[in-house]
């Protein structure tokens, strides 16, 4: 379980690392929903 929450802490900080440089809020968004809807699937397996 360690690991898996060390792994999403480390993708987290990835992303936020990446969002300085987006100055674009519609571009951020839309890559937030992405990625929030390919975890949703991914984690339950839909």
């Amino acid at each position: 379980m360690k690991r898996l929450i060390g792994f999403s802490l480390f993708w987290t900080a990835v992303g936020m690392s990446l969002m300085f440089f987006i100055e674009n809020a519609f571009l951020a968004i839309l890559i937030i929903l992405v990625c929030l809807l390919l975890g949703y699937v991914l984690f339950c397996g839909c």
